[in-house]
């Protein structure tokens, strides 16, 4: 059975422009393609919807 790639959630021309909001380094999908993961300090960013949540850690709810 072949594999199926999953889509983008995010439109390319923004995808690009995105970076982490903590350390400005550049981020990618994660393997499921449901979050963000900054290339430096690892965190993971939900995507919702197909947006992206970007806020830092310390400002997401609990």
């Amino acid at each position: 059975m072949p594999k199926t790639e999953i889509q983008d959630p995010i439109p390319n021309e923004l995808y690009n422009i995105l970076a982490c909001p903590v350390d400005k380094a550049d981020v990618k999908y994660t393997k499921d393609k449901t979050g963000l993961q900054c290339m430096k300090c690892k965190y993971v960013y939900p995507i919702r919807e197909g947006i992206p949540i970007m806020l830092p850690p310390e400002m997401q709810e609990k």
